[in-house]
């Protein structure tokens, strides 16, 4: 049951942020603070984006290979909660966002997360299959009518 846990988590994780906020506040000023969120924040943005489109293009390599994309497309989960952490303002969820973001940490999450559910993932032996084409027989199949006409 995830239910539970998602439930205290929504609790004990703003009450955490708030906390560690008064305090950093308190300890270099309320102005700095913000700045440090905002700057995070943006950062965040930043570097997901960046590792977004890194992750498309491995995708699509890999299924231009014939294989399925699986690790990628969880790095691509991965990396879209990174984003909405990292937009959270706060210190904990910008630590667990920055986290997701260094992909040997990334991948060892997605791998024990994959390996504490009841199934598995299998990139070598998935492969997809495409179709090839039948190959022409004859001139007549290769024949293109059409109209020509000549422009000075």
């Amino acid at each position: 049951m995830v239910f539970p846990y998602l439930l205290a988590a929504f609790i004990a994780v703003p009450i955490v942020e708030i906390w560690l906020l008064l305090r950093v506040g308190s300890a270099i000023g309320g102005g700095t603070t913000i700045l440090i969120v905002i700057f995070t924040a943006v950062l965040g943005a930043y570097l997901v984006r960046q590792q977004g489109f890194a992750t498309l293009t491995a995708v699509q390599n890999q299924m231009n290979a014939g294989k399925v994309p699986a690790m990628e497309m969880a790095e691509g989960l991965a990396l879209l909660f990174a984003g909405a952490v990292l937009l959270t303002p706060g210190f904990v969820t910008d630590a667990i966002g920055f986290a997701l973001l260094t992909p040997p940490i990334r991948r060892a999450l997605i791998h024990w997360f994959v390996n504490q559910r009841s199934f598995s993932v299998h990139t070598e032996s998935a492969r997809m299959r495409t179709p090839t084409p039948e190959p022409r027989r004859g001139k007549a199949e290769s024949v293109i009518e059409g109209e020509f006409s000549e422009r000075e």
